[in-house]
């Protein structure tokens, strides 16, 4: 789904209602870019935003145009940017990769300024219980945590919360991660029988696969 339909109506997708809410023109760090399909998805819906991008690896190539991407490892480095430099952070996908998710959440909070909101996005522990994919799917999507072998640990989102208040930021919102569209076509797929990607992409919509966190950094003089 291209964003650029969601501007109307960003509420449709949980992500999608995150960044409409950044400031005009605003600067955005995304963290763990891989391919840069959710950094397309950004520049769509918000082609006034400055993006920022940083992965251990990365396909840079990929990205929107004028993205400034930057390699470093979450576990082991500082994030390359300097303190109160963004107005908002998105991770997503990222903690449930890293030996010390923590640590990452402290980068974050670093490099965001006062007021400035970050999005934690990770699978729900509730993922360590489903059935893989089958047919068409499978190997397609992770449905089952461990069917991604880079996962590490599954991560709860009070978890998430803890580490964002021992490093100034205040949890504002947290829930399951959702496309409507994509939700209400699932029954559909259900229905057909069918066992295709597309099937499975929609059953973690619908069954909320993902949880997030939304944190706000704390203005230095403690209000607000």
């Amino acid at each position: 789904m291209n964003w650029k339909y969601l501007r109307v109506a960003p509420w449709i997708d949980t992500r999608a209602r995150f960044v409409a809410g950044i400031p005009k023109r605003g600067r955005l760090l995304d963290l763990g870019s891989s391919d840069g399909g959710t950094l397309k998805h950004i520049a769509e819906l918000r082609p006034d935003l400055e993006l920022h991008s940083s992965d251990v690896a990365g396909e840079p190539e990929n990205y929107p145009p004028h993205t400034q991407f930057k390699r470093s490892d979450f576990d082991a480095a500082a994030l390359p940017w300097p303190d109160d430099y963004f107005d908002a952070v998105t991770c997503m996908h990222v903690v449930e990769h890293l030996k010390r998710p923590q640590f990452l959440i402290g980068e974050a909070a670093r490099v965001l300024h006062a007021a400035g909101r970050i999005y934690v996005e990770t699978p729900h522990p509730r993922s360590t219980e489903l059935d893989s994919a089958r047919g068409d799917g499978a190997g397609q999507v992770t449905l089952n945590f461990y069917d991604d072998p880079t996962h590490v640990n599954p991560v709860r989102a009070d978890s998430i919360a803890a580490w964002m208040r021992e490093n100034a930021l205040d949890p504002i919102q947290s829930g399951v991660s959702r496309n409507l569209l994509f939700s209400a076509a699932y029954p559909l797929y259900l229905i057909a029988g069918s066992t295709s990607r597309h099937r499975y992409v929609a059953q973690l919509h619908f069954t909320g696969w993902s949880s997030y966190v939304i944190g706000e950094k704390r203005r230095r003089d403690g209000n607000g």
